[in-house]
């Protein structure tokens, strides 16, 4: 789950944070979304042999995000 600030004409990436499972991260970037100018939560698949990610798959959007992960 990513959220994101507004500071200025800029949009500031908050630290990142996981959740135990995509229901976990859909509530908690409703509840980010209160107090963010824009979050989006996702989930990744990670191969831990070989250290790769698949694409990111988008379960929830809200406010302001930066244009690549805009509808």
């Amino acid at each position: 789950m990513q959220s994101f600030r507004k500071k200025g004409r800029a949009l500031i990436a908050d630290q990142q944070r996981t959740a135990r499972s995509a229901d976990a991260a859909i509530v908690m970037a409703e509840r980010m979304a209160t107090t963010r100018d824009g979050v989006v939560a996702y989930s990744q698949e990670v191969d831990a042999e070989t250290d790769c990610y698949d694409e990111p798959t988008i379960l929830y959007r809200s406010g302001l995000l930066p244009p690549e992960l805009a509808a």
